[in-house]
Parts: structure tokens; sequence; C-alpha cells
């Protein structure tokens, strides 16, 4: 970088770990954590750094925001392209209401006024019980360009389901009508067209604003599933290298609420997928 500009260069960025604590894992040295990393790893390289989790550990994604910061930069000031993830649903608590000036007005993240009280006072239990709980994320990116897409692998909405799914603890993603459609005829489910101020937009959200795989002129509205923290401060049953029964109980630091931090992400994700796209789409149309 250079006077706060790029200069064609790539552009290198160190993230210190200062408050590791490597020491509080060593009584999982040798065994697995359930629904962790800890198995599959083992498998597959025959060694793991048991203190943090290694790749698998969400430390990983530090790169994906940094990245996204030169990405959105890009985006809001070359298209006016903005990203709007927040908490969508915290186990039962669904959010309705969608106010954007909230987001970052609360330790959630949430959306809506309404139920984020009672959304944290859900968390806050679930805390002093020592679990964790489901979470669900909603991002909408506003003033997408259209005829975003590449055949076939790269459509966008693969892109991004592939992107979210790459981030450590997201189970599913849908878009749209998501799949309440499946109980839908296509009476029901198909969105008439209408013209206004020169463009043709369909009248909800069923299809998530995109078209046979290809983006319009409307907002894109996605929705991820982020499963529970899997280490927790009650006992349970697993298995040790050996194969013998053992029983684990986490004694270092825990989240409850893993939702705060992987709202960043999926902007993050969805930023660098809509940059890409864009990039090719020109590539492919320069004239």
């Amino acid at each position: 970088m250079f006077e706060w500009k790029t200069t064609w260069h790539p552009i290198t960025v160190l993230v210190r770990n200062t408050d590791a604590r490597s020491h509080d894992y060593t009584n999982i040295k040798d065994i697995f954590r359930p629904n962790h990393a800890d198995l599959t790893y083992h498998l597959k390289y025959g060694i793991r750094d048991y203190r943090g989790g290694w790749r698998s550990s969400a430390r990983e994604t530090v790169s994906r925001v940094i990245a996204w910061a030169i990405a959105q930069q890009y985006l809001r000031e070359t298209l006016s392209v903005e990203f709007f993830a927040y908490t969508k649903q915290v186990w039962h608590i669904v959010g309705e209401k969608v106010d954007l000036d909230f987001i970052e007005t609360n330790k959630l993240r949430a959306a809506d006024p309404d139920v984020c009280d009672d959304m944290i006072a859900l968390v806050e239990t679930v805390a002093r019980e020592w679990d964790s709980i489901w979470w669900i994320l909603e991002c909408v990116i506003k003033h997408v360009p259209a005829w975003l897409w590449e055949p076939v692998f790269d459509k966008i909405k693969s892109r991004l389901a592939g992107s979210m799914m790459s981030i450590w603890g997201f189970l599913w993603f849908e878009y749209g009508a998501w799949f309440g459609c499946a109980m839908l005829r296509w009476s029901e489910y198909n969105e008439s067209f209408v013209q206004t101020d020169g463009k043709v937009h369909s009248l909800t959200n069923k299809y998530g604003w995109i078209l046979w795989w290809i983006s319009t002129w409307e907002d894109i509205v996605f929705r991820v599933a982020l499963k529970p923290t899997s280490s927790i401060l009650k006992k349970q049953q697993t298995v040790d290298i050996h194969g013998n029964p053992q029983e684990m109980q986490v004694v270092w630091r825990h989240d409850p609420c893993l939702v705060p931090r992987a709202v960043p992400m999926i902007e993050a994700m969805a930023a660098i997928d809509i940059l890409d796209l864009w990039l090719l789409h020109n590539a492919r149309n320069v004239k």
C-alpha cells in the first residue's frame, strides 16, 4: 500500500493471536471431541493439532474478512452494492421485521427489535445451562448487477451456496421461498411479472430474485443455518485415539452463540462471490 492506495502488488496482512490459551486443551490431547474435526483430521492426516482446531477453527475465517474489506469497498464505490447479514432465528424465536439500522446496535446482530431481547435472554439461559443451540441467519445483497452468472457449475446460486457451506458450522443454505415451496403447486408458487420504471419485476420473493440461475436487478435474499457449538461444558461420551470409551468435558472458553461472529463471515463470502462474478462478466464482455 502507498498513500492509502493499492499498487498492483499483492497485499499481505499478518494477524497475531494475543489471547491464545493452548494449555486449556491438554485434557483432550488423545480424545476425539464429538461432532468436531478431531476424528476426521486424525483419519486423514494421522496427526492433528488439538490446541483449538487447526484449520477447522473459525480463526481461519479472518482471511476471508480481510478480503471482504477490499471486495466490499470496490463493490460499494463502483456499483453501490451493499451486504446486510443478520440473525433471523434463534432456536424457536423468529424475527419477522427487518430493520437494517438496528443490526449493529445489539450484540446478537438481530434485525427485529421486537424479539431481540427475547433472543438474548434465551442465549443467556442456554449459556447458564452449559449448552448451545441452532441459529438461522439471513443475508440481503442490495443493488446487485443484473446478468451475473457463470454457465453450469458457477451459477450465482451455486457459488453462494458453496461459499456459505465452506464456512465452519453451516449446515444448509436456502433462498427465496426455500423448502416451503415443496408444499406448493406451480399455480401457487409462480410469480406474475409486472413492469415498473421500465423494468420487469416479480411481486414477491419466491425466486430469491435469481431467475434461471442468473441475477436480476432485484436484491438477493438467502438464509443459512448454523449448528450449535460442539464444544459445550456438559459431559459428553466419546472415545480416545485407541478406541477406548471416554467421558470428556470442556474446560476452556466456549460460545453458546456463534452468530455475532458468523454475520461478517457471511457478508465476506457473499462479497467475494459477487465481485468474482462481476469481474468474470466484464472479462467476457470486453468490447
